[in-house]
């Protein structure tokens, strides 16, 4: 593992609207999850040989020392730019250690990750959601096994990531879904958007959280378009994005609209909350404080 230096880790969030986080925090740099979609690779974000993880050097003591200088407590938010649970987290233990510090020093988090791993750390999430939200983020993008193996080939596959989420929801944490992005001609289509709720719903999620597309900027839609090549051959995709989207940076899909109709029908029925102030607001229920403000 190699140890980047850095000042400071956990710093006040640019938009408190996202999941009502306060703060955000980055441990690691980088991730080797594959993901050829993944806007982290963007040449704005300077991130160069993204696929080597990286730790940041000193985590903990940065962490604790960050925590220590804040005024105010609030939700942590971490897994914006690196997934928190890579497969090194598994001997490194930084996530787990830096859950330990936010409930030491009385903070809330909400994790956004793609890995089944997070069930280890059930039991400091369980702790934290006594006295703050404990917001558990799951990605994904396909029910298809196959397909995401092709889309996130470094990933734990969709089927154990519901299974996190089951074991979740079992243990009483507010759990649910990041369904982006999803990927115009690949994965937006009814069946996947209906099967992805469903499967959500009966393994306890409480929220899902839709993009119906993507977003490409330049670095990133360079890779993005030889993967497509590479893992879709002969189905002309990288083709087909470039005639609709060129250089555009937010790529709709074409079905945008039909699938927002089958998506809150579908929410609707299961009882499964989609619009961020409700899931805001149901996230806090019981830890009300005046410490805690909704934007």
């Amino acid at each position: 593992m190699e140890y980047i230096p850095a000042k400071t880790i956990v710093n006040r969030t640019k938009d408190p609207s996202w999941f009502g986080a306060d703060y955000n925090m980055n441990i690691y740099r980088g991730c080797c999850h594959g993901c050829i979609y993944c806007d982290s690779r963007s040449d704005c974000y300077h991130n160069d040989a993204f696929e080597q993880v990286r730790a940041k050097a000193d985590a903990l003591r940065i962490i604790r020392d960050d925590l220590e200088s804040k005024a105010k407590l609030g939700v942590v938010s971490t897994g914006a730019m690196s997934d928190p649970y890579n497969p090194f987290e598994k001997e490194l233990l930084l996530t787990r250690n830096a859950l330990a510090l936010l409930e030491a020093y009385g903070f809330g988090v909400a994790i956004a990750t793609k890995s089944d791993l997070i069930v280890r750390d059930i039991d400091i999430l369980t702790s934290i959601h006594q006295s703050m939200p404990a917001i558990c983020k799951i990605t994904i993008t396909t029910y298809d096994d196959c397909l995401a193996s092709r889309a996130e080939p470094f990933a734990p596959s969709p089927s154990r990531r519901f299974e996190a989420i089951r074991q979740l929801s079992a243990a009483g944490l507010f759990t649910g879904v990041l369904m982006m992005p999803v990927l115009p001609f690949l994965e937006d289509n009814a069946e996947n958007i209906r099967t992805i709720v469903n499967r959500a719903a009966d393994a306890g999620a409480r929220f899902i959280y839709p993009a119906f597309g993507m977003t490409c900027r330049t670095g990133q839609r360079e890779y993005f378009y030889r993967q497509l090549e590479e893992r879709f051959p002969g189905q002309g995709l990288a083709e087909r994005y470039q005639r609709r989207y060129g250089t555009r940076y937010k790529c709709a899909s074409p079905n945008a609209r039909k699938l927002w109709e089958v998506f809150q029908t579908e929410c609707v029925r299961r009882g499964i909350l989609y619009k961020m102030g409700h899931i805001i607001t149901a996230s806090r229920r019981g830890h009300e404080s005046d410490q805690l403000s909704l934007f």
